[in-house]
């Protein structure tokens, strides 16, 4: 991967893959205002430079029934890389879990949860401290998404 500075163009360019992936290289070229060949060269470089990792589809998650957030807040008395990398790996196995971060304040992991119910959710909460030991978890509820999956700010 080699470092690649943007410029207007070419965040032009990543805004309009940001709103529809499934665009064309010539949509593309036409929106940004460059010929297909040089929209397929600087398309190219952002590929290579890492700053486009694949595409997908934004699906809506309350039209496939996944009504219920929950932001978990974790705390744990152990640092150490051994336990780090278990946990991390367990983590990885529970694909309702969304977005995971380590953060720093008074918890050491935020999680995102994505679930049908609280049921649901309590069964993902059951396979979650079944493999690590964790000092506290705390689970905030979403009442309402205002803004979601929004693009990145560039």
């Amino acid at each position: 991967m080699k470092e690649h500075i943007i410029d207007n163009i070419d965040r032009n360019i990543l805004r309009a893959l940001q709103e529809d992936a499934s665009l064309s290289q010539r949509e593309i070229a036409e929106r940004v205002g460059l010929s297909q060949n040089a929209c397929w060269r600087r398309l190219q470089n952002l590929n290579n430079s890492g700053m486009l990792q694949g595409s997908r589809m934004r699906l809506d998650r309350k039209a496939l029934g996944l009504d219920l957030v929950v932001f978990v807040m974790l705390r744990t008395r152990h640092h150490n890389t051994d336990w780090l990398v278990t946990f991390r790996e367990h983590v990885q196995t529970l694909p309702e879990i969304v977005d995971f971060f380590r953060i720093g304040g008074d918890y050491d992991y935020m999680l995102k949860v994505v679930t049908r119910d609280m049921s649901h959710y309590d069964s993902v909460y059951q396979r979650l401290i079944e493999k690590v030991e964790l000092d506290s978890v705390t689970s905030y509820f979403a009442m309402e998404a205002i803004a979601e999956d929004r693009p990145l700010p560039l």
